[in-house]
C-alpha cells in the first residue's frame, strides 16, 4: 500500500510539473514574439480593451532588458508593455466555481454512524447478556426475558422514530432501531434453546418463524433492512433450531410459507434481490432434503410439493418485468433437476413419478402461459428420457405407464400447439424426442435380441413412426410449413424410425433396400410438398444406403466383386441389393432439386448399377460391358439437354480406364524397358484375350460413344475421348502385331526384329497416309507419321542399328531391309511436308540435318553388306572394305557439294567439307599406313584428284557469287 501511495504522489508531482513546463513553454514563445514586435521600423498602436472597474489591470512599467544573441553581443532594448488581458465571462465563471468537498463528512458524519449505532445496539445486547453471564448476577430464564424485552423495546423505539418522523427527519434511524431488536430476537431465542435449553427445537423453531413473520412484517413499515433479516433468519431458522432428526413434512411446509412469504413480500415492495435469494435458498434447502437419505412417503411428498412450488409457483407471482422470465426459466430447470434426483433417490416409485408428472404438466401451463418458456418443455422431456432409461429393472406396466405418461404430456401438448401461431421448432422437437426416446428406453431395457423381440420392436418402431408421421400430415395444408424446418424435422425422425423398424424386423441383407426406400419416399415428400429440407434429409438417407451397402462382411464381398476378387454365395440378393440402391439414386440424380446433388448421384448411381452388373457378369466380360454403356448412355442422352449425362458418361469412362489399366501396366513396364535397348519380347505382354476384351473393344466402343454424343460430351470430352480410343487403339493394335511375328527369346530378335521394326513403322507411315488422303484427318496422320519417324528414329537407327546391334538385315545388296529402313524416315519427312507446308518451310534446316545423317549412314551400311552379308556387325574389317570407306566418304563429299551448289545450301557446302575432312584424315592417319603399293598410291591419287576437284568447284562457285 505504501508503494502504491508513493507511486501516486510521484504521478501527481510529475503531472504537476509537466503542466508548470508547458505553461513556462508558453511564456517564452510569448516574449520572444514582443521582442520582434518591438525590432520591428513601426510599430501599430495597440488596441485599447475597455475594463469594468472591477477588472481594470495593475499598471505596468516598463523597463530595459538586455538580451543576448548569436549574432551580436548585447542588444539592449525596452521591454515592451504587456497588453491588458481580456478575461470572459465563462473564465470568470469557471474561477468563481468551488468544487464539492470530497464526501468524507457524508459518508461518515450523517450515513455510517446510524446504521453503526443500530449494530452497536445489538452488540450491547449481546455483551449485556454475557456480562449477566459472567457475573451470574441473573438465571437464565431473567436473561431471556430481558433480551426478549430489550429486543422488543428497540422495536418499539423504532415505532417511535417512524412517528416522530417530523422530529428525527432520517428514516435509518428506525430501521437500525428494528434491525437491531430482530437480530436481538433471533439470537435470545437461540439462546434459549440451544445454550441455556429452556424451551425445546420445536418451540425454539416456532419463535423464529414468529420473528421471522414478524421481520417480513415489520419490513412493510420500516423498510428494506428488516427484510434481509427476515430473509436470513428465516432460512437458517430450521438448521438453528438444533433438532437432530427434522420432521420435514414440516419443515417443507415452514420453507414453502416463509419463501412464499417473502416472494409476495418482494412482489409487493418490488424487491427482486429478496424473492431470487428465497428461491436460493429455498433450493438450497431442498438440496439438503434430497440428500438428507432415503424419505418415506409423506416426506417425498411434501419436498416433491415443496419442488414444485419454489420452481413453478413462487417465480409466477413474485416476479414481473423483462428478467422474470429468465428467472422462471432457471428455477424450472433447478426444479427439474431436484425432482430427477427425488426420483433417482426414491427408488423410481410412481409417487414420484407422479410428482414429475405435475412438474411437466406445470411446464405445459408455463409454456403456454409465457411464449418464452416453451424452451422448457424439451428440457423436461430430456430429464424424463434420461430418468427411463437409468430406472434400474422396470416393471414392464410401469415402464409403460410412465412412457405413455411422458408421451401424453410432452408428446400431446406439442402436437396440439405443433401448428398454430405459438408452434415452431421446439415442438417438432418435442415429438420427435418423444418418438425417439421412447423407442430408444424401451430397447435399453427390453430387447434382447430373440426373434420375438425383433417382431415386437419392429412394431414398436412402426407405432412411434405414426407419431411424427400424424404431424406432419396435420399441418401439410398449413400455409406457414414451409416457413421452418418443422415438416422436415418430422419426417426425418418417421423416417429414422421406419428405417429402425426394417432393421428389427427383416433381413439384415435388406437394410440397403429399406434405407433406400425411405429416400425415396422423401424425395417424393419433398417433390410434392416443394420443401427443399426435406430432399436435404433424403440425401443423408440416400448415402446411409450406399454406406449400408458396402458395410459388413457381405457389403466388402460384393464390394470386392467389383475389382473381379471373389465369388458371392448369393448373386441373386447382391445383385437386388446394388439395383435397389442404384435404382434409389438414379430417381435421385433425375427428380432432385439440388444440382450439385445430382452430380454426385449420378456418379454414385453409375457405380452401383457396376455393382449390381459385377455381382452376376464373369470377371473376363466386365471390362467390355462397362465399355458398352459409354455408346449406349451416349445414345440417351442425345435426347436430354448437353452435357446432362456427362457425370454418369465420365464415371463410365474412368471404369473403362481401371480395367484397362492391368494391360496397359503390362505394355508400359516392356516399354520403357525397350527406351534402354531392351527387346520387348511378346512374352512380356499381355495375351491376346485381355487385349481385345480390355484395349481393342473398348477402344472401339469410346470412339463410337464420341462420336454419337458429342453435344453430350463436350469438347473436352471429345479430346480425351479420341486421346482414350486412340491409344487404346494403338496399343492394342501393337499387342496384336507383336503376337504375329512372336518374338519370345533374343534369337528370334536377332533374326526377324529389324524385320518387325521395319514393317510396323512403314505401317505407321502408310495409316498417316490413308488417314491425310481418305478421311482428311490431318492432325491424326501428322501424329502417325510422327510415331513411324520417332520409332524409327529411336528403335532402327540408334538403338537396334544394325552397324552396332546384332540385327539380320538380308544377304542381297539393294534388296534387303536396309533400303525401306532407310526411306522410312525420308518418306515420313516428305509426307509431313505435303501435310503441313508452313511447318516444313519452317523447318527446312532440320529435314536436311536428317538427309544428311541418313544418306551417309545408308550408304556406308550398304558398302557393310555387300562385304559382311545379313549382319553387319561383325568385327572383321576387310582391306577392300577399309579402303571402300575412304573413297564413299570423298563420293558423298563431291556429292553433298554439288547438291549445296545447286541448291544454294550453305549447310550441304559445310557438311561436304566435313565429309571432306574425315576421308582426308583416315587417308593420312590410317588408310597410307596399312596400305602398300598400288592400292597406297590409288588411295592417295582418288584423294588428291578429289581434294583438286572439290576446290575448284568451290572457288567457281565463290567466283560465280561474287559476280
Amino acid at each position: 500500500m505504501l508503494v502504491a501511495l508513493l507511486l501516486i504522489v510521484a504521478g501527481v508531482a510529475l503531472f504537476d510539473t509537466r503542466r508548470r513546463v508547458m505553461a513556462l513553454e508558453e511564456r517564452i514563445l510569448m516574449l520572444e514574439a514582443e521582442g520582434q514586435s518591438a525590432l520591428a521600423p513601426s510599430m501599430p498602436e495597440p488596441v485599447q480593451v475597455v475594463h469594468s472597474p472591477a477588472e481594470a489591470p495593475p499598471p505596468s512599467t516598463p523597463t530595459a532588458v538586455t538580451r543576448r544573441s548569436p549574432w551580436t553581443e548585447k542588444v539592449a532594448e525596452p521591454e515592451v508593455a504587456a497588453e491588458p488581458e481580456i478575461v470572459s465571462e465563462e473564465a470568470i465563471g469557471q474561477s468563481d466555481y468551488v468544487r464539492p468537498a470530497f464526501g468524507f463528512e457524508e459518508l461518515f458524519g450523517r450515513r455510517l454512524p446510524i446504521w453503526a449505532g443500530g449494530v452497536t445496539l445489538a452488540v450491547a445486547g449481546v455483551l449485556l447478556v454475557k456480562y449477566s453471564i459472567d457475573s451470574g448476577l441473573l438465571s437464565p430464564v431473567i436473561r431471556v426475558l430481558l433480551g426478549l424485552i430489550f429486543g422488543a423495546g428497540l422495536i418499539a423505539g423504532a415505532e417511535v422514530a417512524l412517528r416522530q418522523e417530523e422530529r428525527v427527519r432520517d428514516a435509518r434511524v428506525r430501521q437500525a432501531l428494528a434491525g437491531a431488536g430482530l437480530a436481538t430476537l433471533y439470537a435470545v431465542i437461540l439462546a434459549a434453546a440451544n445454550l441455556y435449553h429452556l424451551v425445546g427445537p420445536g418451540t425454539a423453531f416456532v419463535g423464529l418463524a414468529g420473528v421471522t413473520a414478524l421481520a417480513m412484517g415489520l419490513s412493510l413499515r420500516f423498510g428494506a433492512p428488516s427484510a434481509m433479516l427476515g430473509l436470513v433468519g428465516g432460512l437458517a431458522a430450521p438448521a438453528l433450531a438444533g433438532a437432530d432428526e427434522p420432521n420435514v413434512p414440516l419443515l417443507s411446509c415452514y420453507l414453502a410459507l416463509t419463501i412464499g412469504g417473502l416472494c409476495a413480500l418482494s412482489r409487493t415492495q418490488r424487491w427482486m434481490w429478496l424473492g431470487v435469494g428465497a428461491l436460493i435458498g429455498g433450493a438450497g434447502w431442498g438440496s439438503l432434503l434430497l440428500l438428507s437419505g432415503t424419505l418415506d412417503l409423506a416426506s417425498s411428498l411434501s419436498v416433491g410439493l415443496l419442488i414444485l412450488a419454489i420452481g413453478i409457483a413462487f417465480p409466477l407471482f413474485a416476479f414481473s418485468g423483462s428478467r422474470a422470465t429468465l428467472i422462471r426459466a432457471v428455477s424450472a430447470v433447478v426444479a427439474s433437476a431436484q425432482m430427477a434426483a427425488l426420483i433417482a433417490t426414491g427408488g423410481f416409485s410412481l409417487l414420484h413419478w407422479a410428482l414429475f408428472g405435475l412438474l411437466s404438466v406445470a411446464f405445459l401451463w408455463l409454456s403456454g402461459r409465457e411464449p418464452p418458456l416453451r424452451r422448457l418443455m424439451p428440457v423436461g422431456l430430456a430429464v424424463g428420457l434420461l430418468l427411463a432409461g437409468a430406472w434400474p429393472a422396470p416393471a414392464a406396466s410401469s415402464f409403460t405407464l410412465v412412457v405413455l405418461g411422458l408421451a401424453m404430456i410432452y408428446g400431446g401438448g406439442a402436437l396440439w400447439r405443433l401448428w398454430r401461431p405459438a408452434g415452431g421448432l421446439i415442438e417438432a422437437g418435442q415429438v420427435a424426442g418423444v418418438a425417439l426416446g421412447g423407442l430408444a428406453v424401451s430397447t435399453l431395457h427390453y430387447y434382447r435380441g430373440s426373434g420375438a423381440d425383433d417382431l415386437r420392436f419392429a412394431l414398436i418402431a412402426l407405432v412411434a413412426s405414426a407419431l411424427p408421421a400424424a404431424a406432419v400430415a396435420m399441418g401439410w395444408r398449413n400455409p406457414s410449413r414451409r416457413d421452418d424446418a418443422r415438416a422436415a424435422l418430422l419426417a426425418t425422425s418417421a423416417a429414422i424410425l421406419l428405417v429402425l423398424a426394417g432393421i428389427f424386423g427383416l433381413a439384415g441383407w435388406t437394410l440397403p433396400l429399406v434405407v433406400g426406400i425411405v429416400a425415396l419416399a422423401l424425395l417424393l415428400l419433398a417433390a410434392r410438398g416443394g420443401d427443399m429440407r426435406i430432399e436435404y434429409s433424403g440425401w443423408a438417407f440416400a448415402f446411409t444406403a450406399v454406406a449400408s451397402l458396402v458395410s459388413g462382411d457381405r457389403g466388402l464381398d460384393e464390394l470386392g466383386r467389383l475389382a473381379g476378387l471373389g465369388a458371392d454365395a448369393a448373386p441373386g440378393i447382391a445383385l437386388l441389393r446394388w439395383s435397389g440402391v442404384a435404382l434409389a439414386l438414379m430417381l435421385y440424380a433425375w427428380r432432385a432439386r439440388l444440382a450439385e446433388g445430382r452430380l454426385v448421384a449420378q456418379i454414385v448411381a453409375t457405380l452401383c448399377a457396376y455393382g449390381a452388373i459385377a455381382q452376376v457378369v464373369p470377371v473376363l466380360w466386365l471390362a467390355p460391358i462397362v465399355a458398352l454403356g459409354l455408346p449406349l448412355l451416349a445414345e440417351g442422352a442425345r435426347r436430354l439437354p448437353p452435357l446432362r449425362l456427362l457425370p454418369a458418361l465420365a464415371t463410365l469412362f474412368l471404369l473403362t480406364f481401371l480395367w484397362a489399366a492391368e494391360p496397359l501396366l503390362a505394355w508400359i513396364d516392356p516399354a520403357m524397358l525397350s527406351l534402354l535397348g531392351r527387346p520387348m519380347l511378346v512374352s512380356l505382354l499381355p495375351d491376346r484375350a485381355d487385349m481385345l476384351l480390355r484395349l481393342a473393344l473398348p477402344a472401339a466402343l469410346i470412339a463410337l460413344a464420341g462420336i454419337r454424343g458429342r453435344e453430350a460430351i463436350g469438347p473436352i470430352g471429345r479430346q480425351l475421348g479420341v486421346i482414350a480410343a486412340g491409344l487404346f487403339g494403338m496399343i492394342a493394335l501393337h499387342i496384336l502385331y507383336k503376337q504375329a511375328f512372336a518374338i519370345a527369346d533374343h534369337a528370334a530378335f536377332v533374326r526377324t526384329g529389324f524385320a518387325e521394326r521395319t514393317l510396323w513403322e512403314t505401317l505407321l507411315i502408310m495409316a498417316g497416309w490413308a488417314a491425310w488422303r481418305q478421311f482428311n484427318q490431318r492432325d491424326v496422320a501428322l501424329t502417325l507419321v510422327a510415331a513411324g519417324f520417332a520409332h524409327n528414329l529411336l528403335y532402327t537407327l540408334l538403338l537396334h542399328n544394325p552397324l552396332w546391334a546384332a540385327q539380320a538385315v538380308g544377304s542381297v545388296p539393294l534388296f534387303n531391309l536396309l533400303v525401306p529402313a532407310i526411306a522410312i524416315p525420308l518418306v515420313g519427312l516428305w509426307l509431313a511436308g505435303r501435310m503441313a507446308p508452313d511447318l516444313a518451310e519452317r523447318c527446312t534446316r532440320y529435314r536436311d540435318g536428317v538427309h544428311m545423317v541418313l544418306i551417309p549412314l545408308f550408304a556406308f551400311a550398304m558398302l557393310r553388306q555387300l562385304f559382311e552379308g545379313s549382319m553387319l556387325n561383325l568385327p572383321h574389317l576387310s582391306a577392300g572394305e577399309d579402303i571402300g570407306r575412304s573413297v564413299l566418304a570423298i563420293a558423298l563429299a563431291v556429292g553433298f557439294l554439288l547438291w549445296g551448289i545447286w541448291r544454294g545450301g550453305r549447310d550441304w557446302r559445310i557438311a561436304s567439307l566435313m565429309l571432306m575432312l574425315g576421308a582426308v584424315a583416315k587417308v593420312f592417319l590410317l588408310d597410307a599406313s596399312g596400305l602398300t603399293g598400288l592400292l597406297r598410291i590409288a588411295s592417295f591419287l582418288a584423294l588428291g584428284f578429289s581434294l583438286i576437284g572439290i576446290g575448284w568447284l568451290y572457288s567457281r562457285h565463290l567466283r560465280s557469287d561474287a559476280d
